[in-house]
């Protein structure tokens, strides 16, 4: 198992952990003829049970590494994030969609803070729904909403599959990144699926040449000839299909940072972006303490809209979190505190600075709303200004 001189070490019971998952992963690529592709061994490391990072017990969202934490998430940054959504969400929930759900839902944090929002604003949905199969974070969850939502905690119930048929509001804060990604390489013009295997060494790429027929589309138009390592994102589309195929009625939000497919498939990301999170340090190398750190990769857009027109739902807007969130209102939201108490306002100014700047999350970050069977006065303030879905 290589380490990362930079990177702190995990504990003795954690080092263990993902010494068990890695002996799971190890077993899988044994029973498969010595390969399988990364799409399968992201999905073990992330997913397997008990042992995967969303799985097993790791702290993962977090401010920083001493809380044992390896990233932070918009709605751990700020109440302001939940409150603008809220203004988003709450005529949308005054059309007849009384029900929300909740994908990637963390630490319960945004439940927590959209059901206070809407509570506010006079638009508390009959249910909240959260989509979760890891039971430490749904444990995590509860304990949230007991503690930030006491009154509200009775509205929230877990699933741990698709219903048959929802109509509401959906959201999901990065749920699209932590899906398992296909990694493929154009070497000497020859397109190979790079995938992995194992020796006694531990872990390593391999890369397997592909037939013509059997390279993906979205590689096939890939601009030039040099070479490059780039991702598809098959399980992210799948999803799409089955909440659209779930949604007869609706709006459907999801925030992460990614691209359209002309920026994703540029002739100068010749590296793809495959990255892993491990105590608030970002590096390269899914090998890592499997089980112990997050492997993450940018959405393709371009894919996901297309799967959700394909199912037959509306993309009613594009645009980056920060033009989204302005156009929500959270400059007006942020007038409800008191510069003057400098205790109070700058923390939370420098917070919503975060999520907005281009530096920052503004720009990287994208929000996509995907609906069914909604009328032309759609009141989609987030899209009202800076919408791309023109570039998708």
């Amino acid at each position: 198992m290589q380490k990362v001189a930079s990177l702190p070490l995990p504990s003795a019971d954690a080092l263990g952990a993902s010494t068990a998952l890695s002996t799971v992963i190890a077993d899988a690529i044994k029973a498969a003829g010595g390969w399988i592709g990364f799409d399968r061994f992201m999905s073990l490391a992330l997913y397997a049970p008990r042992l995967g990072y969303y799985s097993g017990g790791a702290a993962k969202f977090g401010r920083d590494a001493g809380d044992g934490s390896d990233f932070i998430t918009a709605p751990e940054l700020s109440p302001f994030f939940a409150r603008t959504l809220a203004r988003q969400f709450a005529p949308l929930i005054g059309m007849n969609l009384p029900q929300v759900m909740e994908f990637g839902a963390g630490t319960g944090r945004l439940a927590a803070d959209l059901l206070l929002a809407l509570e506010t604003e006079g638009a508390l949905p009959d249910t909240y729904r959260i989509v979760e199969l890891s039971g430490e974070l749904r444990a995590r969850q509860q304990q949230t909403l007991a503690e930030r939502a006491p009154h509200l905690a009775s509205r929230v119930t877990w699933l741990d599959t698709l219903p048959d048929r929802f109509e509401g509001v959906i959201v999901g804060n990065e749920v699209l990144d932590a899906m398992p990604v296909s990694l493929f390489a154009r070497i000497g013009g020859k397109w190979y699926e790079r995938g992995v295997s194992h020796d006694g060494n531990g872990f390593a790429y391999q890369d397997r040449v592909m037939e013509s027929s059997a390279v993906p589309a979205v590689l096939k138009n890939f601009p030039g000839d040099h070479d490059v390592v780039t991702e598809t994102h098959a399980e992210a589309e799948g999803f799409t299909r089955a909440v659209a195929a779930m949604l007869s009625r609706g709006a459907a939000f999801f925030i992460d940072y990614g691209f359209p497919a002309a920026e994703y498939y540029h002739p100068q990301r010749v590296g793809g972006t495959l990255m892993c999170h491990y105590r608030h340090h970002a590096h390269p190398d899914p090998f890592l303490y499997p089980g112990l750190q997050d492997i993450t990769a940018h959405v393709n857009f371009t894919g996901i809209a297309e799967a959700a027109v394909d199912a037959g739902l509306t993309v009613a807007g594009f645009a980056s979190q920060a033009r989204f969130l302005m156009n929500a209102g959270i400059t007006e939201l942020m007038m409800s505190l008191d510069p003057s108490d400098a205790r109070a306002f700058l923390p939370q100014a420098n917070a919503v600075q975060k999520l907005l700047s281009e530096a920052e999350m503004g720009e990287l970050f994208k929000v996509i709303a995907l609906t069914r069977d909604l009328d032309d006065a759609l009141p989609l303030a987030g899209f009202a200004r800076g919408d791309r879905t023109f570039a998708l």
